[in-house]
């Protein structure tokens, strides 16, 4: 009967005139009447069902197929209020000496709108979708516009940048049927040895953040999905990932008000419908030993709700992380964290064993249900003023003509154009001046060699240095190369009338590592003794402050073909350069520091 049912409800999808994605309508009386009634009506299982988001991944996956079977589950018998929407996997065998393969891949559009309009149809109330659109729908989203990482907004300072970078991801999410972005993030990266925030913040002043986050969260909702502060209470001065363990910030109340929580009353005040609580412990604010904030309900319920004066939805970060796993099952921790004052249980490792704690918490009274209809109807009023109270499907043939537009591409353009900071050029080496039919080694560093599925390294830069250069010799290093290895490059160099060097190093999730091999450092400051050497920064800028010597550092902030590109037209004198670093390189150089170069005049002339 529940096949029959469910497949029954997707053949409406195709006997409906689906209008384009919506923007956010006003909150009208039928609106609030449509909460209310619904409000009224829900049981207590639907109303902690409301209270879950699930996920699923946007690789192909046919109706009859187990996959979907679990998305109906938790539909009808989680009764979940939405799903979290990511990009794609791959299976990737688990092996040792040789673990180079990268599982992550893009998700695909159509087939993105397509499991969440068959998942709208069968659902009794309608789905708030969320995804993690940091850098724009591209960032997950095979086709549609990425963006370069908030740190290069940072760079290239521009309040209008981010307003657009927001509106376009915004419309760009909606004609996927995705209501919520957890974007921007909020938090500070003062700690230059943060593995899991680094370039995904604007930088570290806490006032800069604050601009650009408001003018983001703006742009965001004018197209109609729900900004989300994170991660609350501020998650950039740790040194420890919150997807392998719990980060401990030890700071006073006093020094949280003057840097960790301005970027969030700055986003409060620009009208951000959501914010997400972080896996982080925060001794000053809840003094309960192994309570991420979270659980905290000091914190929740306390600074944010009362102090900050938050009103709208509060989401957990993923409660499969290390954070929260590490110390709690499924069931307790989804209990904990509503009863500490959050709306939405993200991202179980158990939706099943969640929903069922949350029940059975509530039926006793441990989490009372006057604290659950609030929640609820916080929920209910997002989705209506999302407008899915009146249409909660998407148009499929719309996604083509409003994701990864030129005009999208042209702003992403501008953003990672503008970002790219000359840090030090002692030797006047950018522009590069060499002749085009110069001898030109280039050099691919590489943290290491692992989970590149997405971006491997060098695949723009190569071809677009050719095109300027042709005579281009081009080497991968990296921390599997053997010193043999390096000595033969160490040895080839001086054969060349010029050096380039582009550094990948990542501060990604989960990967519990951030910096460059000392024998790849070395080489390249040997080098620069030697030959004229330009080294780009690609990802983790922090990572130049431990080669200081080297005479020309740029700095991109991000990773990506569109990061690449720019790369090279700036080496070329193609672009002009001006941006400005968002964070201090310890030792290198302080916040604001950039030098400034204008388009060469033999390229201007042409």
């Amino acid at each position: 009967m529940l096949r029959n049912a469910t497949l029954a409800a997707l053949a409406l999808i195709a006997l409906s005139s689906l209008p384009g994605a919506q923007g956010t309508r006003p909150f009208d009386r039928d609106a609030e009447k449509w909460v209310q009634s619904t409000l009224s009506r829900l049981s207590v299982d639907e109303k902690v069902g409301q209270m879950i988001v699930s996920s699923f991944q946007t690789s192909f996956m046919s109706t009859d197929s187990s996959e979907f079977d679990e998305l109906v589950k938790a539909v009808h018998q989680y009764k979940v209020g939405g799903f979290h929407v990511f990009g794609g996997t791959e299976r990737v065998p688990q092996v040792l000496l040789n673990p180079t393969y990268g599982a992550v891949t893009l998700g695909q559009p159509l087939e993105a709108a397509s499991i969440v309009n068959r998942l709208q149809a069968i659902s009794p109330l309608p789905l708030l979708n969320t995804a993690d659109f940091e850098a724009g729908v591209g960032f997950r989203i095979a086709g549609a516009t990425a963006f370069p990482r908030l740190m290069a907004f940072g760079a290239a300072r521009e309040e209008r940048l981010a307003h657009e970078a927001g509106r376009i991801t915004g419309e760009e999410a909606r004609a996927l049927g995705v209501h919520v972005n957890f974007a921007p993030v909020v938090d500070v990266n003062n700690n230059p040895r943060n593995p899991v925030i680094n370039t995904r913040s604007y930088g570290e002043d806490p006032q800069l953040v604050g601009r650009l986050a408001a003018a983001y969260v703006r742009g965001l909702q004018s197209a109609g999905v729900s900004a989300t502060l994170k991660h609350f209470p501020g998650h950039g001065d740790t040194d420890v990932d919150s997807h392998l363990g719990l980060p401990i910030i030890r700071h006073p109340r006093e020094r949280l008000d003057q840097m960790e929580l301005p970027p969030f009353r700055a986003g409060i005040a620009a009208g951000a419908d959501a914010v997400m609580t972080a896996h982080i412990e925060m001794p000053a604010l809840d003094p309960a030993p192994k309570t991420p904030t979270t659980l905290s309900q000091p914190i929740v319920q306390g600074l944010l709700r009362k102090d900050l004066g938050f009103g709208g939805l509060i989401y957990t970060d993923s409660m499969g992380m290390a954070g929260v796993t590490a110390i709690y099952s499924a069931g307790e921790a989804a209990v904990r964290a509503i009863a500490a004052g959050n709306d939405v249980v993200l991202h179980s490792p158990d939706d099943g064993a969640a929903f069922a704690a949350l029940r059975d918490a509530v039926k006793a009274g441990r989490i009372p249900e006057a604290q659950v209809n609030r929640s609820v109807e916080r929920i209910l009023r997002a989705k209506a003023r999302a407008g899915l109270h009146r249409n909660r499907l998407v148009n499929l043939d719309a996604i083509a003509t409003v994701l990864g537009t030129r005009r999208n591409q042209a702003v992403a353009d501008e953003v990672s154009q503008r970002s790219i900071t000359l840090v030090r050029d002692e030797k006047n080496l950018v522009p590069m001046k060499v002749a085009r039919d110069a001898q030109v080694l280039y050099l691919s560093v590489l943290d290491f060699p692992s989970n590149w599925r997405i971006a491997a390294p060098s695949r723009t830069f190569i071809p677009e240095l050719r095109k300027r250069w042709p005579n281009v010799t081009s080497v991968e290093l990296s921390d599997r190369t053997s010193a043999s290895e390096i000595e033969l490059v160490r040895a080839m160099a001086p054969r060349y009338d010029a050096v380039v060097a582009s550094v990948f190093v990542r501060a990604g999730s989960a990967s519990g590592r951030m910096d460059l091999a000392p024998p790849l450092q070395r080489l390249l400051v040997d080098l620069a003794r030697r030959r004229p050497l330009v080294t780009v920064f690609f990802g983790n800028p922090y990572v130049a402050t431990f080669m200081p010597d080297l005479p020309a550092i740029m700095l991109t902030y991000d990773f990506y073909d569109r990061a690449e590109a720019s790369a090279v037209r700036a080496l070329a004198g193609e672009a002009a350069i001006g941006g400005r670093l968002p964070i201090e390189l310890p030792g290198l150089a302080k916040v604001g520091s950039g030098l400034d170069r204008a388009v060469a005049a033999s390229t201007a002339a042409k």
